[in-house]
């Protein structure tokens, strides 16, 4: 069964997908939204939800280092409701604490890739640390 990761920033969504064993993640792509002007993104993510034939949606919960939610974590578990009750999949939250750091370390480190560069990929790759810490943590999703 395969699932979608989700990052969720207040620009940008990073979405990644699940190998049909739901072992491994793999980076999709970003889409863009606009929270202000309430644009989500969400017939792009229909899309890729139809194509992917996803079943179930992770979406990575941006906790303090205290473990306490602040106003990111709140637009995440929203953007999460709006994704279920639109494509009436289930949806579950993996602690992204630090996915986006570990994303740029492996940028900088592992790949040398320029800051350009970088922006453009860094919510795709964070978004496929989300999912596949959940992968590991979890397996496949069973709400």
């Amino acid at each position: 069964m395969r699932l979608l990761g989700l990052d969720v920033g207040s620009r940008t969504v990073g979405v990644a997908v699940s190998d049909p064993m739901g072992w491994t993640a793999q980076g999709v792509e970003i889409i863009r939204i606009n929270e202000d002007e309430k644009e989500f993104g969400l017939a792009r993510l229909g899309e890729i939800i139809k194509e992917k034939q996803a079943k179930g949606v992770v979406v990575g919960l941006p906790k303090n280092m205290n473990n306490s939610e602040g106003p990111r974590a709140e637009a995440a578990r929203q953007y999460a409701q709006m994704v279920e009750d639109q494509f009436n999949l289930p949806t579950d939250f993996q602690d992204e604490r630090l996915t986006t750091v570990q994303a740029e370390r492996m940028l900088v480190e592992e790949a040398d890739v320029s800051r350009k560069k970088r922006k453009q990929v860094i919510d795709k790759i964070a978004a496929e640390f989300i999912l596949q810490n959940y992968l590991d943590a979890n397996g496949p999703l069973t709400k």
